[in-house]
């Protein structure tokens, strides 16, 4: 075995699994603001943009070859209520970045998310009756969240609120309003997890989330619910689906691409990107060989591929590579 490692030559030829460009999404945040870029406290080189420094990071990432953008807006607690009413706002931080990013930038895929949690009072992806989620009503308002946001130009609709039935609704409702080239990718398994902290922060959700959300994302214990709602989503019309958290489940993401043969993704949270960044920082790990092997782990599993802060420096370390 060890002749087919004695050089850098051989290994790259019996490689089994390559990572390029076109395996990465990048998320980025969105604020209202004159000032270009703010930091989030949570996950350090992170900030977030406002809408003309989005655009000219957008441009970046399509220089770099980045197929797609995924952005999520910090919304200013004055507009949120227990509805979130502003995520139907034509005008609202998401929509206006949309029109932007697309109007410059226009061969950057954007993946927009639909779900309500930065945009309601409460911090859950739908509406409430006490503490009670309401599945049907919640739909209703996400349908028009992505009629809103395919309207301004998304090219693909990620529902991540995991409410029953959203794919096939908001598949109708595009269909039927001239949006039929638009794709869903869906958040298919998205577990409770421990690793979405960061991520609050940067949206703004911590300090307003009442309780938790354990009603409507899956239980970190199980991986047959996760086939049957993947199962769920591309029956109601899914084109992608995604698994989240990443490296803590990519047992999921196995299995998934194993039985459905359908493009998979995941995403490597904020969670998952604070850790490395606290060891790198550090100096208890090589930052660059910790980031590739982490990505390369999800190609590994099967993913087509992956949601990750560190999309753009990996970009330029595999076009320094050639």
């Amino acid at each position: 075995m060890r002749r087919n490692r004695k050089a850098d030559w051989s290994r790259r030829l019996v490689r089994e699994t390559r990572l390029t460009t076109d395996d990465l999404i990048w998320p980025i945040f969105l604020m209202d603001s004159s000032q270009a870029r703010t930091p989030v406290a949570w996950m350090p080189g992170v900030d977030r943009l406002n809408i003309d420094e989005a655009v000219r990071q957008a441009a970046d990432a399509a220089a770099l070859g980045i197929p797609a953008i995924a952005p999520f807006p910090f919304v200013e607690k004055g507009l949120r209520d227990p509805t979130g009413s502003e995520a139907l706002n034509a005008e609202n931080l998401m929509c206006r970045a949309v029109r932007a990013i697309k109007q410059e930038v226009p061969q950057i895929g954007i993946i927009c998310d639909a779900a309500l949690d930065p945009y309601t009072s409460h911090g859950h992806d739908g509406v409430l009756e006490g503490e009670r989620i309401l599945n049907d009503a919640s739909v209703a308002i996400l349908v028009r969240q992505a009629l809103a946001l395919a309207d301004a130009g998304a090219d693909v609709i990620a529902p991540s609120d995991m409410m029953d039935g959203r794919v096939a609704a908001i598949r109708g409702a595009l269909d039927a309003n001239g949006h039929d080239d638009v794709q869903i990718m869906a958040y298919a398994a998205k577990y409770a997890s421990a690793f979405y902290g960061p991520f609050r922060d940067a949206i703004g959700t911590n300090a307003t989330l009442v309780g938790d959300k354990r009603t409507y994302q899956m239980d970190p214990a199980n991986t047959d619910e996760a086939i049957a709602e993947v199962a769920l989503d591309l029956d109601e019309g899914a084109d992608m689906v995604m698994i989240k958290p990443g490296l803590p489940y990519l047992d999921v993401v196995a299995r998934v691409k194993d039985q459905f043969r359908v493009p998979t993704f995941a995403y490597q949270v904020s969670g998952e990107y604070a850790m490395l960044m606290a060891a790198v920082q550090n100096g208890w790990l090589d930052g660059d060989r910790a980031i590739m092997e982490s990505l390369l782990a999800f190609k590994r599993a099967g993913a087509d591929g992956v949601l990750s802060y560190f999309a753009p420096q990996v970009a330029k370390t595999l076009k320094m590579a050639g």
